[in-house]
Parts: C-alpha cells; sequence; structure tokens
C-alpha cells in the first residue's frame, strides 16, 4: 500500500524517465558503435565467441605481419644468392681457361689477382646484412659476421691475401611462426650456403673395442643423440644413422676408425653432450671445444668450403699449377654451383609457401571477420528504426509529464 502525496506523481514520473534515458543512450550506443551488444549482460554467448573470434583475428594479423617479413627477407636473400652465383660463374671460368694449358705461368698470375678480388667479392656477400642489420648468412647469430678471413702471404702475390675463411656463425636456423604451430625458417647457414663439397671426417683411432662407459649423447649437426652405457661402437654407428641427421657413419675398413660424412654438401658439427666425451674418445674432436673447427689432430677431413675452392684456385694460378686446376679445383667449383643452386632453389620454395600461407590467411581473416560480424554486427535498419520509436515515446512522456507537474493532491480534492 502506497501513501498518497504530492511527490508521488513526481517521483514515478522521474523513475519512468531515468529508465526511459537509460535504454535511449543504450540504443543511441549501439548505433554509434554498429555493435548489438554494449556489455556483456547483453548477450553473455555471443560475447564470448566475440572475444574468442578477436583474439584469434589479432594472431592471424601478427601470423601476415611475419609472413611478410619473411618474404622481404627472402628476396634480400635470393639477391645476395644471386650475386654469388654469378660471381662464381665467372670464377668457374677462369678456371677452364686456366686449365686449357695454352697459358704461360705469368698468365696464370694476371688471371689468380682477378680471381682474388672475386674472392673478396664473395666474402662481402657472404657477410651482408639486411636492411634491419641482421646478418643474412650467421644462422641464429643474428649480428655476428659469419665469415672471417685470415690473411697471409702468397708466393706470387705482392700484398697479402685471405689465405683461410673461418665460419663464426651458428648451424642453427630462426624460426618465425606463420600459424598456429607452423613456422617457416628465416635465415640461412652460411656453412651449407657456402660450401662446394659433402665433409668427411676419418679417425686414426681404432674404435672395435670401445665401450660407451655411462649414460651420456652426443650432437651431430645439430641433432642431440642420446647414447646408453654399454653401447658399442657398431650401436654408436646405428643410432647415428637413425637420428635423421644428414651424417652417415660408418667403421674404416683399414684403420678401424669411426668415420662420418654428410648427407649433402654442409659443414659438419660434431659436440659432445654434457659431461660425455665420446666423439673426444673416438679421437673425432679435441676435448672441451666448440664447434666446428674442433676436430682433432689426427682427423683427416676432406670437402671443403666454397671459399677454400676459390682460394685453391687462386693459389694454384699463382704456381702455375694446371693438373691441379683442371681436376680436383674445377671439381669442387662444379660442386659449390652445384650447391648454390640448390640453396637457391631451396629459397624460391620457402618463398613460394610464404605466398601460399599470405593468401591462406587472408582468406581465414575474412572468414572470421564474417563469423564475429554474425555474433556482434547490428541490425542497423531495426536498431534506428527502435531508436525514433524510443526517441518519440520519451517525447511524449515528458510532454505528458510538462502538464501533470502543475497538478498537486489538492487539485483531486475539489
Amino acid at each position: 500500500m502506497q501513501r498518497i502525496s504530492s511527490n508521488l506523481p513526481f517521483q514515478d514520473l522521474q523513475y519512468a524517465l531515468r529508465r526511459q534515458e537509460a535504454e535511449l543512450n543504450t540504443r543511441n550506443g549501439r548505433v554509434a558503435n554498429q555493435s548489438a551488444i554494449s556489455g556483456l549482460r547483453d548477450d553473455p554467448l555471443a560475447a564470448g565467441h566475440s572475444v574468442r573470434y578477436k583474439s584469434y583475428l589479432a594472431r592471424l594479423e601478427r601470423f601476415d605481419r611475419n609472413v611478410q617479413t619473411l618474404s622481404d627477407r627472402f628476396k634480400i636473400t635470393e639477391g645476395y644468392m644471386s650475386s654469388s652465383m654469378e660471381v662464381l660463374q665467372r670464377v668457374r671460368e677462369l678456371a677452364v681457361s686456366g686449365a686449357n694449358g695454352t697459358y704461360t705461368r705469368e698468365d696464370l698470375g694476371n688471371m689468380a689477382a682477378e680471381v682474388d678480388e672475386l674472392l673478396k667479392e664473395l666474402l662481402v656477400n657472404g657477410n651482408a646484412s639486411g636492411p634491419d642489420g641482421v646478418r643474412v648468412f650467421s644462422g641464429s647469430k643474428s649480428h655476428t659476421e659469419p665469415f672471417e678471413a685470415v690473411y697471409g702471404s702468397v708466393n706470387g702475390a705482392g700484398n697479402p691475401v685471405v689465405r683461410e675463411v673461418r665460419y663464426n656463425g651458428s648451424l642453427g636456423e630462426k624460426r618465425v611462426e606463420v600459424d598456429e604451430g607452423a613456422f617457416l625458417e628465416a635465415d640461412y647457414a652460411g656453412n651449407r650456403t657456402f660450401w662446394a663439397e659433402p665433409q668427411t671426417l676419418f679417425s686414426q683411432v681404432d674404435a672395435t673395442g670401445y665401450v660407451v662407459p655411462a649414460d651420456t649423447s652426443i650432437v651431430v649437426d645439430g641433432v642431440d643423440i642420446p647414447l646408453a652405457a654399454g653401447d658399442t661402437v657398431y650401436a654408436v654407428i646405428a643410432k647415428i644413422n637413425a637420428s635423421g641427421a644428414a651424417v652417415k657413419a660408418g667403421l674404416d675398413p683399414v684403420t678401424n676408425g669411426l668415420n662420418l660424412t654428410t648427407t649433402d654438401t654442409r659443414q659438419l658439427w660434431l659436440q659432445d653432450g654434457a659431461g660425455g666425451s665420446v666423439l673426444s674418445s673416438l679421437g673425432l674432436i679435441r676435448e672441451g671445444q666448440r664447434p666446428p673447427y674442433n676436430t682433432a689432430d689426427s682427423v683427416r677431413v676432406s670437402g671443403g668450403s666454397l671459399f677454400d675452392a676459390v682460394i685453391s684456385l687462386r693459389d694454384a694460378m699463382y704456381s702455375g699449377d694446371q693438373e691441379a686446376i683442371g681436376g680436383r679445383i674445377l671439381g669442387a667449383l662444379d660442386g659449390a654451383v652445384d650447391n648454390l643452386s640448390a640453396r637457391m632453389a631451396e629459397l624460391g620454395s620457402r618463398y613460394e609457401r610464404a605466398e601460399a600461407v599470405s593468401a591462406r590467411l587472408a582468406v581465414q581473416t575474412l572468414n572470421t571477420q564474417a563469423a564475429d560480424s554474425r555474433e556482434v554486427d547490428l541490425d542497423f535498419t531495426k536498431a534506428v528504426t527502435d531508436l525514433k520509436m524510443l526517441e518519440y515515446a520519451h517525447q511524449a512522456a515528458l510532454s505528458t509529464a510538462g502538464k501533470l507537474y502543475t497538478d498537486t493532491l489538492l487539485n483531486y480534492l475539489r
């Protein structure tokens, strides 16, 4: 039961007007935002779906930016690879000319000067940086100069020249996520791109009686291989061959030493696991040193880099060794050309995949936006109609209130 007073109509009217104004404000906000949901209470289920859709759209946007960055980086890498291929082709032409036996030693010395300049250009390409300052061929060591040149004197050269090129980058490559759980390699390791021949290590230590003393592991070409106590050298060989690393192991029939050979053109990296000494005990590496230049002094190494082949060509030209130029050196240069061609083809494949991923992400983005739109977008025609009806009702309420404000309880008692 309500107590009737002069303030009762005023209070009831103010309450009703405030409710109308709140609803009017809510509908104006929906029209302004073009969204059917102004608060979670409006539609909790649709709001939950929309939050998930928007989160997924944010991830798709990040993936697309990653893909675009990768595509730009692939183009830069391709430019340096193409330049290196042109230089290498010119080096090979000089090798073929120098091996035909028609040039004198002085002529070969003049050709060696050009080979030396081309070697410097290859070094520039190998140590190239992208627009962001990141080294292109240093693997995961983004700001480390991948190739270090060691200078010295050579008979026939008037000035110090490059005697050796050492790789200071890493074996691993940076991986960039381009979709949920999907990755693309962003960079190339220089000890694969600028290599000329498969590498083989020949150990001189008899391994037939070797037994792994305790549970440990070895790292072969970046792959961690667990070993158990009591494993013989044959078990070690079997585990290396079954590891998935691009390396094949075998026992030398002459020295009974453990031999390792890469299955494609690359530099071989070997390292004992933490606290282990299997590879050093087998005479392959020096204990306590890091790869790749940690091979034991007694190990014979076959297969070198592209730079080694060019340096050998230059030195053979200075010494007039046409037989070496037309045999081993020309074969190494052919291997370098083949390997660089294969790496360029691999780079092209990655670029095409990046383009395909970009197209797929664009479709996924449109589909997700459509799904989010169905959950939260406003039926604009209905919303404007409802808003105008509410405004009309509000104006009518205000007009009625204006007439009622002049009446009091005494008007009803007369």
